[in-house]
């Protein structure tokens, strides 16, 4: 029997109107938005649903945004689906927060709170460092890691075979890009971010996330959570609670993580949340393995239908 595992999305898949037509066509989703709204005391239903772009994009409300999306995403699939299991999780960057919640590790208030703080603590790095990302594209990881080393910059993202994300401080990156190119990169593209995520750069959000994510209950995993960090699954709270500090500085091994579960026997994957990136990471990773989504009613229409089949 074929195993599913749950795939979360990560910063930059918000956009403007992600969740509203779930919350229209679905009371229980509109249930869950305005939840959202008591937990955090503002509307972030109407920042998702309306924007201004302004709003969404700002860290403290796209990571609580798109952690809520992936969330209703999941609930209605559930609801559609009773019959529905999976066999384990994973979430790009802020996504392994929703992953973490999905198993159980994580209440959904706890999750949505933290997650907020995560997205308020890195605004706040961003604005005393001067870091940009960039995506390389068509360089391996060993060539990119001499990018870093030789600019002094980090590898933040390992998503796909020949797709890798940088990060660091600004006049650096502009000399990453140019190495980049000289190895042989086909591309190395500026990213519109706010800053170096997943660089040292974001050290002090580390140290105000590890205070936060202290007083909140870390149970233990009903299905294995994978690590963007160590690219396993999680082990005790303990070790959730570290690695989930971690990983604000630490690179995403996406594409590790999905080898991994590969390898275990998953065959069927779902993405849950705004956009496909993740779908298209997929593509370049492995074609050969299900993949499916819940980003708006109609995929969650076509992800049902082909579950009951």
């Amino acid at each position: 029997m074929s195993k599913t595992a749950l795939l979360f999305a990560g910063q930059g898949a918000q956009t403007i109107g992600m969740g509203k037509d779930l919350a229209e066509r679905f009371p229980s989703a509109r249930a869950w938005f305005d939840r959202a709204n008591a937990v955090l005391g503002y509307d972030l239903a109407r920042i998702c649903f309306e924007g201004p772009e302004s709003e969404l994009t700002k860290t403290e409300h796209a990571q609580p945004g798109i952690y809520l999306v992936g969330w209703v995403a999941l609930q209605l699939l559930k609801e559609q689906v009773p019959s529905l299991t999976f066999n384990a999780t994973a979430g790009l960057s802020l996504g392994e927060f929703t992953a973490l919640a999905a198993a159980g590790v994580l209440t959904f208030e706890d999750g949505l709170n933290v997650v907020r703080q995560r997205g308020k603590f890195m605004q706040e790095a961003c604005e005393t460092t001067k870091g940009g990302m960039a995506a390389i594209i068509g360089l391996d990881e060993t060539k990119t890691r001499e990018v870093c080393a030789e600019a002094g910059v980090s590898l933040a993202n390992l998503n796909c075979p020949g797709q890798i994300v940088i990060s660091g401080e600004t006049e650096k990156m502009e000399k990453a890009c140019e190495i980049a190119k000289a190895k042989g990169a086909k591309k190395a593209l500026p990213l519109s971010v706010a800053g170096a995520y997943h660089s040292p750069l974001m050290v002090s959000a580390q140290d105000k996330l590890r205070t936060a994510l202290g007083i909140v209950p870390i149970g233990i995993p009903t299905v294995p959570v994978i690590s963007n960090v160590t690219a396993k699954p999680h082990d005790a709270p303990s070790d959730i609670h570290r690695r989930m500090v971690e990983q604000v500085t630490s690179s995403v091994r996406w594409e590790d993580s999905i080898r991994y579960l590969i390898s275990q026997g998953f065959s069927r994957f779902i993405e849950l949340g705004p956009g496909k990136a993740l779908s298209g990471f997929m593509k370049r990773i492995d074609g050969n393995v299900q993949m499916l989504n819940v980003a708006d009613v109609a995929s969650l229409e076509a992800t049902v239908q082909s579950l009951i089949a």
